[in-house]
């Protein structure tokens, strides 16, 4: 359930009561694990794995009404930015947030013991100090800003900082706020039982804080343009592959720093979360790259990752219990020892499942114990959508597949109807002797492809805007996830 797609009246899920209610909702159905998507800021296309930076919260995320509660808006002044509808307008949110965070700034008592400390820790200060000059220059990517402020030249920073204190003051004040509501959600859910597992993307963007204050440990030159890219190869889904084009990681200067800005970024990320899924875990066995310059995926190489070195680092900082891996896509041998050598579970996907082979690795009866089950991922789409638009044999042979793992795991259930197949698949997840078994919202309510959450490498409003109503979260429902989770002991 990402935050986004949480009930609210103001345009789109936030850190406020909608959280509150879902802690309480996800205790009700008996349930432990909240995993959400990346909370950070984003920027054009609205993809929280592409963010101005890593360490960020996402100021839409502020909730409205607890800043009403703090005494620094009017309900008043906040009634202009309700939009309760089932996707997120970005374009309404940008136009109306940022004027109310900036009147909440000016009654903020700037003397706040805690935001004194805060500021003086320096934790969002280059963040700050980065959305300033963006602004200053007229929302330029970082790279085509003047010589002095793109290369970090420490007298012309700090004459700016000077000049524009008020304004970086205001950007520290929105993490600030931000850390603050999300770290009390994080407390509420775990004092009821709930834990939260976050999410790490592989690559960080090109025009961000992450690259403008570590240039050295990406491959780019001396202008700060990527030499190489980030993609996938071409298969059978992409002749073209995939072009990210996120800058990689240049390993090598990453082994002179001791592998410290991962160890660290994982270990930030622990910090707000119980457990973090690094995205596209593949990448850190070998990672695929093309030239800067490249029109598309074709012509790449694939680099191998020091991994063994980067995972030692990580664990003298984190406890690798904590991690889990996102390794779909494509996986070899040498995925698979990675994910062996850390002991980090992977994931397992049940609308991959069920097409005729019996060694499917994703079939519910040939799930290990340390992997993560789930009917589909944010990427998919819903597993009601899924199984309405297949063809008669497709339809078939995951009918067929469906009901040989119910007689392998001795479950009953009707598999005749797309409703039926649903409650199958959600019954042997339930089932299998995967650690976990997750569920996106949309399969637990059997909901449709209108609610989709994401289409990779297709540019389309719906993509990251879907929201739920207070309606989607029945007791009917909670009784029978209940009742699953207590019957298969989950």
């Amino acid at each position: 359930m990402p935050v986004f797609s949480l009930p609210s009246e103001y345009g789109i899920g936030d850190f406020g009561k909608g959280c509150y209610q879902f802690i309480d909702y996800l205790k009700a159905c008996g349930q432990k694990i909240w995993q959400i998507l990346p909370l950070v800021q984003t920027g054009y296309g609205n993809s929280p794995y592409s963010s101005v930076s890593s360490k960020s919260f996402s100021p839409y995320f502020i909730s409205p009404e607890l800043l009403v509660k703090d005494g620094l808006l009017t309900k008043k002044e906040i009634a202009f930015s309700k939009y309760d509808k089932n996707y997120i307008d970005y374009g309404f949110l940008y136009a109306v947030r940022f004027p109310m965070l900036k009147k909440a700034f000016e009654r903020f008592d700037k003397c706040d013991e805690n935001f004194v400390k805060y500021v003086k820790s320096k934790k969002s200060y280059d963040y700050a100090l980065f959305m300033a000059l963006k602004y200053a220059s007229g929302q330029k990517h970082f790279y085509e800003w003047a010589e002095e402020y793109k290369r970090r030249d420490k007298s012309a920073l700090r004459k700016f900082a000077k000049d524009y204190n008020e304004e970086i003051l205001f950007w520290q004040f929105v993490q600030f706020v931000a850390q603050k509501q999300w770290l009390d959600v994080k407390k509420y859910a775990n004092l009821n039982g709930i834990e939260i597992m976050g999410d790490m993307p592989l690559y960080v963007a090109l025009d961000s804080v992450d690259v403008w204050i570590n240039p050295q440990l990406f491959k780019l030159d001396d202008d700060f343009y990527p030499v190489k890219k980030a993609g996938v190869p071409p298969d059978y889904f992409c002749s073209e592959g995939q072009l990210w084009g996120n800058p990689v990681y240049d390993y090598e200067a990453h082994k002179k720093d001791g592998y410290n800005w991962w160890a660290n970024r994982i270990k930030d990320a622990l910090k707000i979360c119980d457990y973090v899924r690094i995205d596209h875990f593949r990448g850190l066995d070998r990672f695929y790259e093309v030239d800067g310059d490249a029109e598309n995926a074709i012509s790449g190489e694939w680099i191998d990752v020091p991994s063994e070195e980067l995972f030692s680092a990580i664990h003298k900082k984190v406890n690798p219990k904590k991690i889990v891996a996102e390794d779909l896509g494509i996986i070899d041998d040498g995925v698979r020892e990675l994910l062996k050598h850390t002991g980090y579970p992977g994931m397992k996907i049940l609308s991959f499942a069920f097409n005729g082979d019996k060694d499917n690795l994703y079939l519910p009866e040939n799930l290990p114990k340390n992997c993560i089950c789930y009917t589909g991922t944010h990427d998919n789409d819903t597993l009601k959508s899924l199984i309405e638009n297949f063809n008669d044999w497709d339809f078939n042979n995951f009918k067929l597949g469906v009901a040989n793992s119910q007689k392998t795991l001795k479950i009953t259930g009707e598999t005749e109807t797309v409703d039926g197949l649903i409650d199958a698949c959600i019954n042997l997840g339930m089932k299998s002797d995967a650690k976990w078994f997750i569920m996106p919202w949309q399969d637990v309510k059997k909901f449709g492809g209108e609610y989709r959450i994401n289409e990779p490498g297709v540019v389309k409003e719906q993509n990251w805007s879907i929201k739920f109503t207070k309606a989607d979260f029945d007791k009917k429902t909670a009784n029978k996830l209940k009742s699953l989770t207590k019957k298969y002991d989950r």
